[in-house]
C-alpha cells in the first residue's frame, strides 16, 4: 500500500495515520482504482492525501474529495 510506505517513519500518531489511510482507501474506491505498490496513480493519490492531511482537515471523506479534485481526477 503506497500510503503506508510513505507514512513509514513519520512523526504522525496512530490516529492521524488511520485518518490518512481511510482517506486514501476512500479515494481509491471513488476512482475505482486497485491499491498496488507499482501503480503510479495510486502513489500520486497517496501523496496528495498526505499533503492535504497536513492541513487542518481531519475528515477522511473530505480529504479524499479534496485530493481527487486537486489532482483533476473524476470518479467513474
Amino acid at each position: 500500500m503506497p500510503i503506508r510506505r510513505l507514512l513509514q517513519g513519520s512523526k504522525l500518531d496512530a490516529d492521524e495515520m488511520e485518518i490518512l489511510t481511510r482517506a486514501f482507501n476512500h479515494a481509491l474506491h471513488s476512482l475505482s482504482l486497485i491499491d498496488r505498490r507499482d501503480d503510479p496513480l495510486a502513489d500520486l493519490v497517496a501523496r496528495k492525501v498526505i499533503e492535504i492531511g497536513a492541513t487542518v482537515v481531519r475528515d477522511p471523506a473530505e480529504i479524499s474529495k479534496m485530493a481527487i479534485k486537486q489532482l483533476g481526477l473524476s470518479p467513474e
